[in-house]
C-alpha cells in the first residue's frame, strides 16, 4: 500500500513562523498538528532569529517529520523587511536541513494552485479548502493555516520525477 510520509511545511516570518504537519499516505491526507512559533518583535533582530530557530527545533524534535518545504515569499515595498524576511526564512530552511531533511521550496500560486487549485486565490480561500481537505485540521494563526497548504502542496508535488531523483542523489 505504500508508506505513511510524515511532512512539516512551513510558513516564514520574523513575528511569526506558521507550521502545519500532515502524514501523507498515497493521496491520502491526514492532520497532525500545527502552530506558530514567535519571536519578541521588541528584542533585537539576532534574539528574534535564536527564538524562531529554537521555536521551529523544537517542533521538529517533537513531531519527527520525513520531508519539509518552505515557501518562498517575495516582499518588493519594503527594501528592510524584504532582508528581515528572507532571514527569517533562512532559519525555516536552516533547521530542517540541520535535522537531515531535504526542504522543499513552493512559489506562493504553486501553494495556492496545489490547495484550491487556481494560483490566484485570497488567503480565506486557502483556509476553507484546509478544512475541506483536512476536515480534522485546527490551526492558531493564518499563518499555521497557510503552513498547513504549503505541507498538502508538498505532499501533491512529492511524487514529481525531479523530487524523486533529489531525493535519490
Amino acid at each position: 500500500m505504500g508508506e505513511v510520509i510524515r511532512i512539516i511545511g512551513i510558513d516564514p516570518g520574523l513575528r511569526r513562523t506558521g507550521w502545519g504537519i500532515v502524514e501523507s499516505l498515497g493521496n491520502s491526507l491526514r492532520f497532525v498538528a500545527s502552530g506558530t512559533v514567535r519571536s519578541d518583535d521588541k528584542a533585537p533582530l539576532a534574539t528574534r532569529l535564536c527564538q524562531l530557530h529554537d521555536g521551529l527545533a523544537e517542533v521538529l524534535h517533537q513531531a519527527m517529520p520525513r520531508e519539509a518545504a518552505v515557501e518562498q515569499t517575495f516582499v518588493n515595498k519594503d527594501a528592510t523587511a524584504t532582508l528581515k524576511l528572507g532571514q527569517a526564512r533562512g532559519i525555516a530552511m536552516l533547521v530542517p536541513a540541520r535535522a537531515g531533511l531535504m526542504v522543499a521550496e513552493y512559489a506562493p500560486n504553486a501553494v495556492k494552485k496545489a490547495v484550491i487549485g487556481v494560483g490566484h486565490g485570497e488567503k480565506k480561500q486557502i483556509h476553507m479548502m484546509v478544512k475541506v481537505l483536512m476536515p480534522k485540521a485546527v490551526f492558531d494563526t493564518d499563518d499555521a493555516a497557510d503552513a498547513l497548504a504549503i505541507a498538502i502542496c508538498h505532499a501533491h508535488h512529492r511524487q514529481s520525477v525531479a523530487y524523486r531523483m533529489a531525493v535519490a542523489g
